[in-house]
């Protein structure tokens, strides 16, 4: 059983320009699916899951992230339940995903939903979108802008060779792999995957 009509539009309210909500829950009808506001998660913004026993499809988007990026990551998760719906057995993040978040996107592409820094950031980001916001630095220092609480620098934004601080343990930036980086854990000199998008000390 998916949302019922005026849930799927509570949820979204306040948490969404005010002038994407219609389009956002249109798209939801269009490709029903259950909703659930996450906690933070360090690893991502959002997700998309399917249930095979149940035949159910779950979209989670964090409560931390501001209007626009929130946006940004429930339409990203749209776009992949659309793709299961075609064709289950897609890459998450290939072609098929690209062309139906491009096309999921471009209605939202206008100075009454985007600020002007983030809108030109997306139209560049759009013409080949990443698997992850974070793995994009213009769009990422873009929508970091509108957070309402102080945010520390994220992997994404340290050079190489970079010495940093995660989960009390230190690191240094090996290489960029997609939507994560390579690092070295100092003490013990094994080498660890780390999302771009983790914010260090």
């Amino acid at each position: 059983m998916q949302e019922e009509v005026g849930v799927i539009e509570g949820k979204l309210t306040d948490r969404i320009p005010e002038t994407a909500l219609d389009y956002c829950v249109d798209l939801y009808h269009q490709a029903p699916f259950h909703f659930r506001i996450s906690r933070k998660r360090n690893s991502k913004l959002g997700d998309y899951r399917f249930d095979p026993r149940t035949k159910s499809h779950t979209v989670t988007v964090n409560e931390d992230l501001n209007p626009y990026q929130f946006l940004i990551t429930y339409v990203h998760e749209v776009a992949h339940r659309r793709v299961h719906e075609s064709n289950r057995r897609l890459k998450p993040h290939g072609p098929h995903w690209k062309k139906e978040f491009r096309e999921l996107m471009l209605p939202l592409l206008r100075p009454e939903v985007f600020p002007e820094n983030i809108l030109r950031a997306l139209a560049r980001h759009m013409k080949n979108p990443k698997a992850s916001a974070g793995a994009d630095p213009i769009l990422m220092n873009a929508l970091r802008q509108f957070d309402s609480h102080e945010k520390k620098p994220t992997l994404a934004q340290l050079p190489l060779e970079s010495e940093f601080e995660f989960r009390k343990r230190r690191f240094k930036k090996l290489e960029v792999k997609r939507t994560r980086a390579l690092c070295l854990d100092l003490k013990n000199q094994k080498r660890y995957l780390i999302p771009l998008m983790v914010e260090v000390d």
